[in-house]
């Protein structure tokens, strides 16, 4: 699969990126609406790209055509970076992007998407419907005018791509690394030398040595943006990254307009591609591995120990951190999220936890 096919319409930097004043309105025409969805990928880049376009079909169906949404990738209508903007201003009326990404609007937000060594897709998805995270979230988005819902999540990333091997922490001295969010910040503490890039700018940047490591989703999506042919170290585990929810974010000023129909649509839509999303990552992984493996001599490696443990700390730090922001809401999105995740890891000890043990005992099992 070609690299470029992905990467059509993607954006360096903002200069693409259409000023709302020059956009026109959405069609209206017998009680029907077109909205636009400006995504952070390329249009149908596989996982993310695909899941928006997923959900904006589902929407457009289960609404029988009166929600019509037209996904727009990265650069066509805003710059990857700059959908959470353009939608808070009224110049588009959705996104679908990460949490990951807005730490400049409040570092609250990130929790919402992932945290290091936190939760599990599963437990975020639980969190959100059932633990109080919704409740969170619509408080923290509305401060910017805006309506969210979690619609996908990738589970449990990679570390990423390395052009040298990592022996140990060591090596993370000075590393120009990829890796945005908390778990950017999870190894500046480490030592790593920092930068944050959309997804389509990241191979450019690797092949021409601009950065020496670059972390994104795994085995799925990298294949598909080329990575392998820029760096041949691939480590795990990814404990930047537990999971990444991937999210669809509504101007709260169009949502508020909506029938309660309609609003219905979009939020079970949401939940349904967020079961859609994790499956599928589940079912392409595997196969796009041992096409790296075994086609482009990707080298897979495990992290050394020490390397985790220094993570391990430096992600305590930044939640320590968090538990005690200046901002009250902030503060309170870290407190539910560390209290959510003690008794989401005492039930994993008892039942993922042990169950993954126990599969990797040596029994046969229908060989």
């Amino acid at each position: 699969m070609e690299r470029r096919k992905f990467l059509k319409g993607a954006v360096v930097g903002g200069t693409a990126a259409v000023a709302a004043s020059g956009l026109s309105a959405p069609a209206i025409a017998q009680g029907k609406m077109e909205w636009r969805m400006v995504t952070s990928w390329p249009v149908n880049l596989p996982g993310p790209g695909t899941s928006a376009a997923w959900l904006a079909d589902r929407i457009t169906k289960m609404s029988e055509g009166k929600l019509t949404v037209k996904v727009f990738g990265a650069g066509q209508l805003a710059p990857a970076a700059g959908v959470f903007d353009a939608v808070s201003q009224g110049a588009a009326e959705m996104y679908h992007s990460v949490p990951t990404y807005w730490r400049g609007k409040s570092a609250g937000i990130v929790l919402f998407g992932n945290m290091p060594f936190g939760l599990t897709a599963s437990e975020q998805h639980a969190w959100m419907l059932h633990g109080g995270g919704q409740a969170l979230y619509d408080e923290m988005y509305g401060r910017f005018g805006l309506k969210g819902f979690l619609c996908g999540n990738t589970g449990n990333q990679w570390m990423g791509w390395f052009k040298k091997e990592i022996k140990s922490v060591e090596d993370f001295k000075g590393l120009r690394f990829r890796s945005p969010g908390l778990g950017g910040e999870m190894y500046r503490r480490m030592g790593a030398s920092v930068v944050q890039l959309p997804g389509g700018e990241i191979y450019p940047a690797l092949q021409s040595g601009t950065i020496d490591a670059a972390e994104f989703i795994g085995p799925w999506t990298d294949l598909a943006l080329g990575f392998h042919q820029a760096a041949k170290f691939y480590y795990w585990p990814g404990v930047q990254e537990p999971a990444s929810a991937e999210e669809c974010v509504i101007n709260k000023a169009k949502w508020d307009g909506l029938s309660d129909e309609l609003k219905l649509v979009i939020e079970t839509a949401c939940a349904a591609t967020y079961a859609y999303s994790t499956s599928e990552y589940i079912v392409r992984n595997p196969p796009a591995l041992k096409t790296l493996v075994e086609k482009n001599g990707v080298q897979v490696r495990q992290a050394p120990q020490d390397v985790l443990v220094a993570a391990g700390n430096a992600a305590g730090e930044i939640m320590s951190e968090l538990r005690q922001d200046k901002d009250d809401l902030v503060r309170k999105i870290a407190d539910a999220y560390v209290t959510f995740r003690e008794g989401a890891l005492e039930n994993a000890r008892y039942t993922e936890l042990g169950m993954m043990q126990a599969r990797t005992l040596p029994y046969k099992f229908g060989g």
